[in-house]
């Protein structure tokens, strides 16, 4: 798994430039299916903290992306902003 990371990392320094648009397209947009669904099963409590936090995510990893942050950085958020979505995604599916 640590190989899989390093080698993606490694990748994406090589070309910050064209990865981060792809990045950003591809996680607003399932951060964006993501609160699609929480906001279809209701709006309660538990529902608006699942919202709070993968719009959180989604938003860290944008602004870490627009503020030129080091790679790693942009890395690992956009890694946790596509697991916390697609966990949200899939307890809302369910």
């Amino acid at each position: 798994m640590m190989e899989l990371y390093s080698k993606g990392l490694q990748e994406f320094k090589k070309s910050i430039n064209g990865y981060s648009p792809i990045f950003i397209i591809c996680q607003s947009c399932l951060g964006s299916v993501a609160a699609m669904y929480i906001l279809i099963n209701g709006a309660s409590a538990i529902q608006m903290f699942q919202l709070f936090l993968v719009t959180i995510a989604c938003m860290g990893f944008n602004a870490s992306v627009l503020s030129q942050q080091p790679p790693k950085t942009i890395f690992n958020l956009f890694i946790i902003s596509v697991v916390l979505s697609t966990v949200v995604l899939t307890l809302n599916l369910l």
